[in-house]
């Protein structure tokens, strides 16, 4: 925890720090009251010179020896630098000195919570909320004490309190978005902002977290809702504007979202994800040419966001630019090699181009990374059967029951891929299995190998067990 210092540079503070700084050229020795050793040490913190404020810090001690905030300033520049223990000793020596400064204790919990001994910071951080007249900061902090202990829950309750003493606590609203979220509490959240909006209706913050909870729920209706309110309340919020044209996207209003993503431009600067989302608005669109122009845009800003990668990758596939396509999909899997939607991609171009080395080795990828992905299991099987490797395809598919046994899907393409290998027997009994469990997807069979309809064994089974 790193206190926060505010430092008003007044007449009387500029002329402090600038007869010590005089006294320092001279090797002279002035004196100075208190707060004016208050002043000069926090000016050399707001200039971020620790080293200074420390040799200040010494100095004012020699003339102010029972001065508890000398010791307490002291140790929160040692807490900065890690020194802890050092920390510790000088915060006993201002206990001692004054017992009652909360700052004391919230210092020592900081100096314990850094130990991970969180029941002694905790202890610490109650002394000093019994102690304090503004507990917003120390509930805070014993929020994210919780929060580092695995207490979600007890990291709530302290943030509400925060929220009675400090509703526009923007710190506080968004961490309790946060807790909900890892507590998978959706629906909660919701219930408090909606409670919390009563009262602060213009907080644009709890509208903004009311619409990521209702995203979070799939209800992007009322989550657009939230973002208006709260986009009406800070026209400049340019997050707000960011997660409603996502929510957009999920409706599938992809002109709509396009004209929310390019609002943010008027308040933020343009970034590499805003830029994607745009991209991809364009691909859904099937305009190819202008997604491709938002996603160099995006790479152009952060060559590490491999969605982008993809999405280029993506319209070039989808123009039969195959050849093209890998190298941009390899890019995304250069900067995410763990994603199997990259790796599925490169798979696919690589077989239409007739690369099926290649295109093994990155389907086996997606099976690795995703062995519970229906379509790599069927895609993969697929090439090696239109291959005229039956034995290979067989097996593949088998392994894919193994991983997926109730999808009927499976059963149905391996009737297709054990008839064609001669094992009619099995196949039949697949296809019997296959129509007592779902017969409305008995068209995938025929779909996929028509000539199957021509085959008497085949139809009879059909026959017997669809009516």
């Amino acid at each position: 925890m790193e206190e926060d210092f505010e430092f008003d540079y007044t007449e009387d503070a500029k002329f402090s720090v600038e007869r010590y700084e005089e006294m320092i050229r001279k090797q002279d020795l002035y004196f100075f009251d208190s707060q004016s050793f208050d002043g000069i040490i926090d000016y050399y913190i707001e200039k971020n010179d620790p080293i200074k404020a420390l040799q200040v810090v010494d100095f004012a001690k020699t003339q102010h020896p029972y001065v508890a905030s000398f010791f307490i300033k002291q140790a929160q520049l040692l807490i900065n630098t890690g020194q802890m223990e050092e920390a510790f000793d000088l915060l006993e020596k201002a206990e001692s000195l004054e017992p009652s400064n909360s700052d004391i204790y919230l210092l020592k919990g900081s100096v314990m919570e850094s130990r991970e001994w969180h029941d002694d910071a905790l202890g610490y951080y109650q002394k000093a909320l019994e102690l304090s007249d503004e507990p917003q900061d120390i509930l805070m902090q014993i929020a994210y004490l919780y929060e580092n202990m695995g207490d979600y829950r007890s990291a709530i309750d302290n943030l509400k309190t925060c929220l009675q003493f400090h509703g526009e606590n923007q710190d506080a609203l968004y961490e309790l978005a946060y807790c909900y979220d890892i507590l998978d509490l959706q629906e909660e959240s919701i219930a408090f902002y909606l409670q919390f909006i009563d009262g602060e209706p213009y907080s644009y913050s709890a509208w903004y977290n009311l619409g990521n909870a209702y995203t979070k729920l799939s209800l992007f209706e009322k989550a657009i809702d939230a973002y208006d309110y709260a986009i009406l309340i800070k026209e400049t919020f340019g997050s707000a504007y960011f997660n409603k044209g996502n929510a957009l996207i999920n409706l599938e209003r992809y002109q709509d979202a396009i004209a929310v993503f390019k609002l943010t431009f008027e308040y933020e600067t343009p970034d590499a994800e805003t830029y994607c989302s745009i991209g991809e608005c364009y691909e859904k669109l099937e305009l190819m040419d202008e997604a491709r122009s938002f996603y160099k845009k995006a790479v152009k800003l952060d060559d590490g966001l491999a969605e982008a990668w993809f999405g280029i990758g993506i319209t070039l596939d989808y123009e039969e630019r195959w050849f093209e396509s890998i190298h941009f999909f390899k890019k995304a899997i250069g900067v995410n090699d763990s994603n199997p939607e990259y790796w599925f991609a490169l798979g696919d171009s690589e077989y239409k181009l007739g690369n099926y080395e290649s295109a093994a080795e990155a389907y086996e990828k997606v099976l690795e990374l995703s062995p519970q992905d229906m379509d790599i299991w069927l895609d993969f099987s697929s090439m090696h059967f239109e291959q005229g490797n039956l034995t290979e395809a067989i097996s593949i598919l088998y392994e894919g029951i193994k991983n997926i046994p109730d999808l009927v899907d499976f059963h149905y393409r391996m009737v297709a891929y054990l008839f064609s290998d001669g094992q009619y027997n099995e196949s039949l009994n697949f296809l019997q299995k296959a129509i007592t469990n779902d017969a409305s997807k008995l068209d995938q069979l025929f779909e996929y190998l028509p000539d199957l309809e021509k085959q008497s064994l085949i139809m009879d089974i059909v026959n017997r067990y669809s009516v």
